[in-house]
């Protein structure tokens, strides 16, 4: 499945488009790689998506093409969910 359809099904980006601008923009890596929307994911993959000061690490358990919203949250494992501090000294 591709990484942009991937993060709209999973739930982790609300829609397919911000999905893909987020991807194109160099701010989630598959597997310690950055990665474009069209990069094919599986299970097992580790994605990390930087959400402004959020840094946010989850590994693929499941690939769907359509789940219910209450279902989203299995397609994944969140492995480190962090705040980035930023200092500006």
């Amino acid at each position: 499945m591709r990484l942009d359809k991937y993060l709209k099904v999973s739930r982790l980006i609300k829609r397919r488009t911000v999905a893909k601008e987020v991807c194109d923009g160099g701010k989630v890596s598959v597997n310690g790689k950055v990665a474009k929307a069209g990069t094919e994911v599986k299970v097992g993959d580790i994605l990390e998506l930087g959400f402004g000061p959020r840094m946010l690490k989850v590994e693929i358990v499941a690939v769907q093409e359509n789940v219910r919203a209450d279902q989203a949250k299995d397609l994944y494992k969140v492995l480190q969910d962090v705040k980035v501090s930023q200092d500006w000294s």
